[in-house]
């Protein structure tokens, strides 16, 4: 049990005609795909990252609450630098110093917790946005510095300041968690994902293949870039060019761009495809938290069916199960070749599944907290909605099994009944008790 938990803590066969013809006709429309492709992916950058500030003066000022940290936040002086340094210095043979991005996130909490108890360094960066209630963002961070973690306040695109944390401290590794998260936000600011979970990545790895030496680099994929497949459960090794959001088309561009900066400048990169994360300290926008609160309300809540009545279910996979897997993929992670932004031999890249293997249908996951709230829903059963949500997940994990031993040991009713304990703790509410 993490420490964490009670802190208030070929069917036909055709002949293709291989004529010269065919051969340039081929090659001239990849080419053009490429072309547009291409055109289209820059277009996006400069449209949501570059714009200038006068040509959205006409939003609102949380229209993209990260651009908004970004130009406010504040750091440096030589208490500040201070800080850095002890929050980063290792403190166990064999240790790691470790910059975790997104680290009052919901999983970055989590890691670096774990790194800082087994001797890492370890110092965060987040710019604490409003996507959700940054007052728990602020509790993580008091969690945190309570450690002795450090969190710089500020945002993955502020290279300047990214180039001052690298200066100061010879990270080993980067745990990058930073992002912008959720399915269904993205049809509200689009912006904001493009923002962080691509134009941020890019800034990360601009300095990190920069940096001499350079670190080795772990960062969070997500289980949505496996789309529309039908083809359960979901391998590394299956398609994933069918994104049913924009949150998964930024996190498959994220996998393309990994490769092409370990291709180009020998990052070790490894991505960790997350499957439905949930326990203590947990996300407000998630099920199983909304949940619980519109429970405890009284309020109803909506239960999504698939087409013709069939079953929404999801892989849900407990944090430390998730901590674990973070802390393996750094354990194996593999240094990266280059240095001063010169590849100088191939560097490791891969991507691994993270996921219990048991999905679970959301009628179980409400039925669960009613036992353990002791509270009946209000269930408001209605069609899944085309908003990106997907009717199923299922995690092939024989990879990171294979690779370093990754084993989830913690079932839905144990980790809920955990999350519950936390959330009625952390919110004060007494009427409910846990079993």
């Amino acid at each position: 049990m993490s420490h964490l938990d009670h802190t208030p803590s070929t069917t036909g066969k055709f002949k293709i005609d291989k004529s010269p013809y065919y051969s340039r006709t081929r090659w001239h429309s990849s080419v053009a795909k490429l072309t547009l492709w291409s055109f289209l992916f820059v277009a996006l950058i400069f449209l949501f990252f570059y714009r200038s500030p006068s040509s959205s003066s006409n939003n609102p000022p949380s229209s993209d609450p990260s651009r908004r940290y970004l130009a406010s936040a504040t750091w440096g002086g030589a208490a500040w630098e201070k800080r850095v340094r002890t929050s980063a210095r290792i403190r166990s043979r064999n240790g790691f110093s470790v910059l975790v991005t997104g680290a009052a996130g919901f999983v970055g909490t989590h890691v670096s917790s774990a790194l800082k108890r087994r001797g890492d360094g370890v110092l965060g960066i987040d710019n604490f946005n409003d996507y959700y209630d940054p007052t728990l963002k602020r509790a993580r961070q008091a969690l945190l510095e309570r450690s002795g973690v450090l969190i710089v306040e500020g945002d993955i695109n502020d290279v300047a300041l990214l180039k001052k944390l690298f200066d100061m401290v010879p990270f080993t590794h980067v745990m990058h968690l930073a992002a912008q998260a959720g399915v269904r936000y993205a049809m509200q600011n689009p912006g904001s994902y493009v923002h962080s979970n691509i134009a941020g990545f890019v800034s990360l790895l601009e300095v990190c293949k920069d940096a001499n030496p350079q670190p080795a680099i772990v960062w969070a994929s997500s289980s949505s870039v496996y789309g529309l497949n039908t083809k359960v459960p979901f391998s590394e090794k299956d398609r994933t060019d069918q994104p049913a959001s924009l949150y998964a088309a930024t996190k498959k561009a994220g996998e393309e761009i990994a490769h092409t900066y370990n291709h180009i400048y020998g990052l070790s990169l490894t991505g960790l495809r997350f499957f439905t994360v949930y326990g203590p300290w947990g996300r407000p926008d998630m099920a199983y938290f909304f949940f619980t609160k519109d429970i405890l309300k009284g309020k109803s809540i909506p239960i999504f069916e698939a087409a013709n009545h069939g079953t929404v279910a999801r892989d849900f996979t407990y944090i430390d199960d998730i901590v674990k897997g973070c802390l393996g993929s750094l354990d194996t992670a593999q240094k990266s070749t280059g240095s001063g932004g010169k590849k100088k031999g191939p560097a490791q890249l891969r991507v691994f599944n993270l996921g219990n293997t048991s999905p679970v249908p959301v009628t179980d996951l409400v039925s669960i907290l009613e036992r353990l709230l002791k509270v009946k829903a209000k269930r408001n059963v209605m069609k899944l909605p085309r908003n990106g949500d997907v009717p199923y997940t299922h995690a092939n994990i024989s990879y990171a099994q294979k690779e370093f031993g990754y084993k989830p040991t913690t079932d839905l009713q144990t980790g809920l009944k955990k999350f519950v304990r936390w959330y009625l703790s952390y919110y004060g509410d007494k009427k409910a008790a846990v079993r």
